[in-house]
């Protein structure tokens, strides 16, 4: 069974419900401010659930309840048996009582096993089962272990423990124990991801919790404690996360089911794992697609011609041209019925699609409906061919294109082609990545999208300065590195990407195409006339002192505004276009000895140089 906790996501109690039964959940935990705040009754939200397909799993939390002095203790017990009668009417059996954070908890762990021997009677004459769990920054008990060995000396059938990965592994505990407690006696089990943080594990909790998938916790350790345990039940989502509380509610209930069926599959022969197509291999983005109207058609054309582009098709039936240069593949879409045209209402001019080049179409497809992506088919003209393609996060789209597709049949087959030869272009090869600004809510959902659907892999954050604020930038890469999508977020509205984002609503702002030689490419496109972003003076003198490069090169770098990087492992150079129409830019790349990031000492003088440039 795959539940969600109510307090993972935004919104009111029904909305709640409402979303996770759409994503697919089978069950809920019900919090209980949740219930505290919906206009209406236990039984109604009984009947809700009923007809949603919800089964309530668990009502949740009883706090501070066991190792209380009298009189406290005695009204824990009847605090107990009203809630009992709040279950009944929800129609759930188990309750699940958190460790004493109380000042006023006795360290006495005999008063805890009876203490909760006593509330586990009272329960079982109802029906009830109760479910123990330690919290990490519990008064007394905050290991796991101890919990277990409370539920063990209290040997009671209605009383079992509760194991929560974050409470578990965000105190660096030993897994060992897991394997070893009896299976009937794991009542439920909570599961949660999160970043690795030095802070107080509390505030750590509360706030920057994510789902399975999202974070760096060592789940696959847990996992398989589990499963060792012999353990099947129930895996229930509980987020405290301050981005689930802003972001939309369908949206963060769907990441929430896609990351349980990434967790469920990270042991391949795990008692839950279903079956899962592995993520095709791929060879890098074979097409860009462009959304704009006639009056913006002249600039933009004006502008990739000046960077090599060739215009060398027309669509057979639809108003969409095609420009060429090396293996990259420019679409511009005009057209005024479709889907494009909706983007272009949101977005303006814009990147609306992009295609992927992958070895196996179907088994990518499947793993997309695994996880639940949905897919899309636009309007296909009589003989053309029908591309499969995913909806992204944000609306846009990801087509799907095999390699015989990818070669020349696709453009052969929907296009008039013409102009084919190879003259005129200025040495740009490939589409080396495309960064996209996404509000800070998306950030996660995105990073757990192509980790799961595309079976991406996501890079470190980085913190980047903007003059106006700060940036946070996180890659997700392919694999093989051959499609490379850094993404980006910022909390300041005054920012590049908060403006981009106020403006245009997100999307792709940076479009990254690499070349053999950077230095002749730039020489090519300034004697095009086309605007390269001018980089203050300052900067080469700091490069010479932080890398001693030669001034022969230093020289060549400078005269045509080359930024530069260097990692361990290689060498990085790029150069930068100016932005077009206020909205995105290009940038040119050369990677030499196997440099994989994307020169992001670089970016706080980018960002100042296009500040100036406005």
């Amino acid at each position: 069974m795959r539940a969600i906790a109510t307090v993972c996501l935004s919104g009111d109690l029904r909305t709640k419900l409402e979303a996770s039964a759409r994503a697919g959940f089978d069950g809920v935990e019900i919090f209980e401010n949740d219930l505290l705040s919906f206009d209406g009754t236990p039984g109604e939200v009984r009947e809700l659930c009923e007809r949603l397909g919800l089964a309530i799993v668990a009502f949740q939390p009883f706090r501070d309840f066991e190792a209380m002095p009298e009189p406290q203790r005695g009204r824990n017990l009847q605090r107990a048996e009203r809630k009992f009668d709040l279950m009944e009417q929800l129609g759930t059996d188990f309750l699940l009582v958190c460790s004493n954070v109380s000042p006023q908890a006795i360290d006495d762990m005999e008063r805890v096993v009876e203490d909760l021997r006593e509330l586990a009677e009272r329960a079982h004459r109802r029906g009830i089962r109760v479910g123990f769990e330690a919290l990490a920054w519990g008064r007394h008990i905050s290991d796991y272990r101890d919990a277990w060995e409370v539920v063990r000396r209290a040997d009671h059938p209605a009383l079992g423990v509760v194991l929560d990965s974050f409470h578990i592994l965000s105190r660096g505990h030993d897994l060992s124990t897991i394997g070893k407690i009896p299976r009937d006696k794991i009542f439920f089990v909570q599961v949660a991801d999160a970043p690795l943080l030095d802070m107080d594990i509390l505030q750590w909790s509360r706030h920057f919790r994510c789902f399975p998938g999202q974070g760096r916790l060592p789940l696959e350790a847990f996992m398989a404690a589990l499963a060792k345990a012999g353990y099947a039940g129930p895996l229930s989502l509980e987020i405290f996360s301050d981005a689930f509380r802003a972001a939309p509610t369908e949206a963060t209930a769907l990441d929430g089911l896609r990351s349980l069926i990434w967790l469920e599959n990270l042991l391949p022969e795990g008692p839950w794992a279903s079956p899962i197509p592995p993520a095709p291999r791929y060879n890098g983005i074979h097409f860009i697609e462009f959304t704009l109207d006639e009056e913006s058609a002249a600039p933009l054309g004006e502008f990739i011609g000046a960077l090599g582009f060739r215009h060398v098709g027309r669509h057979r039936s639809k108003n969409v041209e095609l420009w060429k240069q090396g293996e990259i593949h420019l679409v511009l879409n005009f057209e005024t019925d479709s889907f494009a045209h909706t983007f272009r209402l949101l977005h303006g001019t814009s990147v609306c699609a992009v295609g992927f080049r992958v070895d196996d179409v179907e088994k990518a497809l499947a793993r997309a409906r695994a996880f639940k992506a949905q897919t899309y088919s636009g309007q296909v003209g009589e003989g053309e061919m029908e591309i499969p393609a995913l909806r992204g996060i944000e609306g846009s789209l990801v087509y799907l294109v095999d390699d015989e597709a990818a070669g020349d049949l696709q453009w052969r087959t929907d296009f008039e082609l013409f102009d084919q030869a190879s003259r005129d272009e200025a040495g740009l090869t490939r589409v080396d990545h495309l960064s996209y600004v996404l509000p800070a809510t998306q950030l996660l959902g995105w990073q757990l999208f192509h980790r799961t659907v595309f079976g991406f892999e996501a890079e470190p954050e980085h913190e980047i300065v903007d003059p106006r604020g700060m940036m946070i930038s996180q890659a997700v890469n392919s694999p093989d590195r051959s499609i490379r999508l850094p993404l980006t977020v910022s909390q300041a509205q005054e920012t590049q990407p908060g403006r981009f984002l106020s403006e245009f609503r997100g999307g792709v702002q940076q479009i990254a195409f690499e070349s053999q030689d950077l230095f002749a490419t730039v020489d090519e496109l300034q004697a095009r006339g086309l605007p390269l972003l001018r980089i203050p003076q300052n900067y080469y003198d700091d490069l010479e002192a932080r890398f001693g490069l030669d001034e022969d090169l230093l020289e060549a770098m400078r005269s045509r505004n080359i930024l530069y990087d260097r990692k361990d492992e290689g060498d990085f150079f790029h150069a930068y276009t100016e932005t077009f129409s206020g909205r995105f830019f290009f940038e040119i790349v050369e990677r030499r000895g196997g440099y994989n990031q994307f020169g992001e000492a670089n970016a706080g003088i980018r960002l100042a140089a296009q500040a100036a440039q406005r």
